[in-house]
């Protein structure tokens, strides 16, 4: 099983013992601001209803970047990280 399978599998198993879905669940990521990664990740998340608060780092090289949304189940709490792992220089807090 590849790393990203059993981190996702852990983190399945984990949101199922710890919430009880429907949902609103907390993401944290932070972008760099040298390209366009925050209207990327903004892209995934947008057409779905959810609150993303936004703040930039001291040094304006970063972007922190929270957002709730209303999940189903953990299935789609992991199909969003999934939509923007591939985001160049994104950390998932």
């Amino acid at each position: 099983m590849s790393d990203k399978k059993a981190f996702y599998a852990k983190l399945k198993d984990q949101l199922e013992d710890t919430t009880k879905f429907p949902a609103d669940y907390m993401y944290k990521f932070i972008v760099p601001t040298d390209e366009n990664q925050l209207n990327e990740v903004q892209d995934k998340f947008d057409s779905k209803g959810a609150v993303i608060k936004t703040k930039k780092s001291k040094t304006g090289k970063y972007i922190s970047i929270t957002i709730v949304l209303k999940l189903k189940n953990a299935d789609e709490v992991i199909s969003y990280y999934k939509k923007v792992e591939n985001i160049k220089g994104i950390i998932s807090l």
